[in-house]
């Protein structure tokens, strides 16, 4: 394991060079930005209280639109930025820029109309009706606004908990929209664009790399991607109730490099199935010529993949996803799923070398949730000994998954690498055993479900 050890070593160091680069360069863009305010500031920007106010609300919109084409570029699976960063911390990122973004925004509109109506002396529904109709493009930047904050409505917890995941993803995709309608008023009004070339340049250059990275990264090569490995659905397998696996068929698909535990956007050339990528974890390591996902009935799309039929093409994007036992730095692994959580969980398992020593833990409700349990049991007994495959079925009561439970069941769960895969509460309450069991941040691993299909 010495060899496998240092490999796991270098990748996480390597991560961490990553994100220290990733960190730098993007401090250094909102320093750019900030400066461009500070720099073009003139006495009577700051002569009175409203004018202040005026300054002040066009910093929070250089910051804020910042955050926004960072927290674009993020999610633009830009290869080197993923490898280096690792997809889960970029998603995290992007989360937590979003609310930033998002208020800083909103408090330009509100400080620019008080700002203002204030130097003005009219009231305030009065003067933001006067910039509408008086500024150039303002009409298209109260649509970008909107958009953009229907866009992160849509993105917190308890709302997107009451919506399909198709509707989330159109209303997301919103948010693009509102970025371009966005730019023009801010170049053709902003004082600290207006006579200042550079700066413009400089704004011109974020916008126009965010949009070169959608087009290419999330549009181009994904489409030639797919064409080149030809992936069609090969069939559709029933697991249990409710639960499907589609198994696809291509042509070198080795060379896209995919690991067990990873996950693509799958789009699928059928009716409902075209326009949005859906994320789904493969199920199986993948083959020279074969993909395995299985999924749960949870919404229309992931129903409706159970009527897909032979032959049709399938578009995908990725991999994507930092799950892979290339991350492991111990000879022993805790491997947790929760429902059909365990399918990268299954994947991941034919990724470990003969040297190491396997718990797997399926948690499920009832006896027939129980998907692939078939392929586990098999896999186990081709190990050797090496593999031990638990069955929790029942309720959290009956097993709370805390630290003396995980302790009684696998003695070595505090010196091993922890990797988990399933609903919130289920990642929370292990994530929670492990740290009362003095496990490291760097040995758990774990794989967001939430959207993870419908």
């Amino acid at each position: 394991m010495g060899l496998s050890t240092a490999m796991s070593q270098h990748t996480q160091t390597s991560h961490t060079a990553g994100v220290d680069w990733a960190a730098l360069l993007a401090g250094l863009g909102l320093g750019v930005t900030i400066a461009m305010q500070v720099t073009t500031l003139t006495r009577t920007d700051i002569s009175t209280v409203y004018a202040s106010i005026n300054s002040f609300s066009r910093l929070c919109a250089l910051v804020g639109t910042y955050f926004a084409l960072l927290g674009i570029l993020l999610v633009a699976r830009i290869p080197w930025v993923e490898r280096g960063v690792g997809h889960d911390r970029l998603i995290t990122w992007h989360r937590k820029l979003g609310p930033y973004s998002l208020f800083l925004i909103g408090f330009h509109v509100l400080f620019v109309t008080l700002g203002y109506a204030g130097q003005d002396h009219i009231r305030l529904y009065v003067e933001f009706w006067r910039i509408l109709t008086q500024y150039m493009w303002m009409w298209a930047a109260l649509a970008g606004f909107l958009f953009m904050m229907m866009a992160g409505i849509s993105s917190y917890k308890k709302a997107r908990a009451k919506m399909s995941y198709e509707t989330w993803w159109l209303i997301h995709i919103y948010f693009y929209a509102a970025m371009a309608l966005s730019f023009m008023h801010q170049v053709l009004n902003g004082p600290m664009f207006i006579g200042h070339p550079l700066n413009r340049a400089y704004w011109i250059f974020l916008y126009a790399a965010m949009t070169f990275s959608i087009v290419v990264w999330r549009i181009g090569i994904p489409l030639g991607r797919s064409m080149r490995h030809n992936l069609k659905v090969d069939r559709v397998v029933v697991e249990g109730p409710g639960v499907i696996s589609v198994i696809m068929r291509g042509r070198k698909l080795r060379t896209m490099a995919a690991e067990g535990g990873q996950f693509f956007g799958w789009r699928f050339f059928a009716r409902n199935h075209l326009l949005m990528s859906h994320p789904y974890s493969l199920s199986a390591a993948p083959t020279e010529h074969l993909l395995r996902i299985t999924v749960k009935d949870l919404g229309d799309h992931s129903r409706s993949l159970a009527f897909l039929k032979p032959g049709t093409r399938v578009f995908v994007e990725g991999p994507y996803g930092a799950f892979t036992a290339g991350r492991a730095s111990r000879p022993h692994v805790v491997l947790v799923g929760g429902g059909v959580g365990i399918t990268p969980i299954r994947a991941i398992m034919e990724e470990f070398g003969d040297g190491v020593q396997m718990d797997v833990i399926y948690r499920a409700s009832r006896e027939e949730d129980l998907v692939l349990r078939q392929e586990l049991d098999y896999l186990a007994a081709q190990s050797n000994g090496s593999t031990r495959v638990h069955y929790l079925i029942g309720s959290r009561k009956e097993h709370p998954m805390d630290a003396r439970t995980l302790t009684n069941l696998v003695p070595r769960f505090a010196d091993s690498d922890i990797y988990i895969c399933g609903p919130g509460p289920l990642v929370e309450a292990v994530r929670n055993a492990a740290r009362d069991c003095g496990v490291p941040k760097n040995r758990f691993h774990d794989e967001a479900f939430a959207f993870h299909s419908d």
